[in-house]
């Protein structure tokens, strides 16, 4: 039980050290980042339903 609380508090502070070593975005990159993963995902979300827009009207004209 003493080795497994000194291994978790060993951890802990190793941790806690490699998280002062992180390199954390500005606020404008982070901002910025975000608005390129929004318009990515608005544009991916605009292609696939016009595919499906086509695929639907196309399944409609041929088979019912």
């Amino acid at each position: 039980m003493i080795s497994m609380l000194t291994r978790l508090k060993s951890y802990l502070q190793e941790s806690r050290q490699e998280f002062r070593r992180v390199n954390w975005p500005t606020r404008k990159e982070t901002a910025r980042l975000t608005l390129v993963v929004v318009i990515f995902s608005l544009i991916v979300a605009t292609f696939l339903g016009a595919l499906d827009f086509l695929f639907t009207y196309l399944l409609e004209k041929f088979f019912i």
